[in-house]
């Protein structure tokens, strides 16, 4: 069967989504970064993680793959996806007044026996 006919069972989707929001919060913990919110809903918009250093505020988007077959994680947010970010990232500063530096990242997480995980700071305006 060709890699494009290759279909993943939603939960499966779901499951390695959340391995690498575990993987990606660890990640930046470690690094020093509190972590304020995961999954923050608002309207059709969700930002994975949301985390603080000093006094900045840093929107996160956590892209992850089990496999780089399709693409490296980090391709698959197109402008649409950050502009839904910001729109959720602009009703969350109003509701926790923040008046801090803001920042939007992404981080890759490829899955496996050892795990990748990549930082892109600033990667989505």
């Amino acid at each position: 069967m060709p890699k494009d006919d290759i279909v993943v069972p939603m939960a499966d989707k779901n499951k390695i989504g959340k391995q690498g929001e575990d993987q990606a919060a660890s990640f930046l913990e470690k690094k020093g970064f509190k972590i304020m919110a995961r999954n923050y809903r608002y309207k059709h918009a969700e930002i994975d993680l949301i985390v603080q250093q000093d006094n900045w505020l840093i929107f996160v988007e956590v892209k992850t793959r089990s496999s780089d077959a399709f693409g490296e994680p980090e391709t698959f947010v197109d402008y649409k996806k950050g502009r839904k970010i910001m729109e959720a990232a602009e009703e969350y500063i109003h509701a926790t007044d923040w008046h801090g530096h803001i920042r939007f990242d992404i981080i890759s997480v490829k899955l496996g026996s050892a795990p990748e995980i990549r930082h892109f700071e600033d990667a989505i305006n």
